[in-house]
């Protein structure tokens, strides 16, 4: 085990940070910008991974981009409103730049522990020769080829980056190995120009999985979307007056709001094969962090019958039939999982029974599920986006810092 000094000898007042995304790059930020010593250590070969390796090209911020910079450093007056990939990777590159970020990479967290004799923490990682690629691997079990050690850091504080979308999730489907087509999950998918005339099933109706529908649609593929579950539709005029309004509102009152906006907009989806959820879009949000659809153009699309929805589950998989489990079968060339992420902290995050339940979500309520305990937090695990990872980085930044000048 080869033990690593990253930063001043007394490592009380070192921060460790385990994620190099957005949430840990404002966390990386903040901290600079108070003088406190911190180490990064990121699992992948850059930062920003989702971003940068695994995301579709045509991918836009869905809400204004007040809402989604990161601490002490706005975006750009020339930047549009809504802001595309490229210029967000662009915007991360001068933030890591202006605020000297170096993270630690290809340093895969093992254990994390807190030692009470010397109230420090103990964070094991294991490095490796190559990329991860962890975004394609469900299992998190990162067995990689080339030469592989440990390394073991220590510090007086541990943040927990590692984000909502940590571990891409797909389920379990009786002959799915046996397709004999493309299968991919979002994180694999760039482009439908690679899918020109071909039948797409698209698995999962979230935002991801509208707009690679639609993209899909636009170069010529023929998708369908299947819909599991009830879904709000709501455009991004709507949701950015949520937004507003929530600022003088109560949840339950915006959803209302919403709810007769978007019936007004979109009509009865019912006859599309898209049922509406009884609980408004921001309690679930927040709740069950299913985020609402904010519609760029998919509705349109499902409406004229060139996207086709299949309101049910997969029953089986039989060579390139789908079966549902309403009798219905269907032929594709490919099949695309937009089924969210899986989260992997308990693995390694050892003794917390206080901070973050077993999926890696905060247990304390917002707007107290930043602090654990033993000088444990996590930044970006609020289901509130890059404005929630903007203000968990700078409360957790002046939380030590307080600590600190107070020791």
């Amino acid at each position: 085990m080869k033990k690593t000094t990253m930063a001043p000898e007394d490592d009380d007042e070192v921060v460790i940070i385990v994620g190099a995304g957005p949430s840990g790059l404002a966390m990386a930020g903040s901290l600079t910008r108070l003088s406190i010593p911190y180490v990064i250590l990121e699992r992948e070969d850059c930062f920003a991974s989702l971003w940068k390796k695994y995301s579709y090209d045509r991918l836009h911020f869905h809400l204004r981009k007040q809402f989604c910079e990161l601490p002490h450093m706005p975006f750009p007056s020339s930047f549009p409103q809504y802001i595309p990939k490229s210029l967000f990777l662009q915007y991360l590159n001068d933030y890591v730049s202006h605020f000297q970020i170096r993270p630690v990479y290809r340093r895969t967290v093992e254990s994390a522990s807190y030692d009470g004799a010397s109230r420090r923490w103990r964070v094991k990682a294991r490095i490796s020769s190559s990329s991860s690629s962890s975004k394609n691997n469900n299992n998190n079990d990162i067995n990689n080829k080339g030469s592989i050690n440990m390394e073991e850091y220590s510090g007086g504080f541990l943040v927990v980056a590692t984000g909502e979308t940590a571990d891409p999730f797909v389920p379990e489907i009786k002959g799915l190995d046996g397709f004999p087509g493309e299968i991919l999950h979002s994180t694999q998918f760039k482009s439908g120009k690679e899918f020109r005339n071909k039948q797409v099933l698209v698995v999962g109706s979230g935002n991801s999985g509208m707009e690679i529908a639609l993209d899909l649609t636009n170069h010529a593929a023929k998708a369908s979307l299947l819909v599991r579950s009830p879904v709000h539709f709501l455009s991004r005029g709507m949701v950015y007056l949520a937004l507003i309004l929530l600022k003088h509102l109560p949840c339950k009152m915006v959803d209302s709001v919403l709810v007769m906006l978007s019936k007004l907009v979109y009509g009865d989806l019912t006859k599309y094969g898209i049922e509406r959820p009884t609980e408004g879009p921001f309690y679930m949000k927040v709740k069950y962090g299913k985020y609402p659809v904010i519609d760029v153009g998919t509705y349109e699309k499902i409406k004229t019958g060139e996207i086709q929805v299949l309101p049910a589950e997969i029953e089986n998989i039989k060579d390139s039939v789908v079966l549902l489990k309403n009798g219905m079968s269907y032929q594709f060339d490919a099949i695309i999982f937009c089924t969210g992420f899986k989260r992997s902290t308990h693995l390694w995050l050892k003794g917390d029974d206080y901070l973050l339940n077993d999926d890696g979500i905060p247990k304390p309520s917002y707007p107290n599920h930043w602090r654990g305990r033993n000088n444990l937090y996590c930044v970006g695990l609020s289901r509130r986006g890059f404005y929630g990872a903007k203000e968990d980085a700078q409360n957790i930044a002046n939380n030590i810092k307080s600590f600190i000048s107070s020791a």
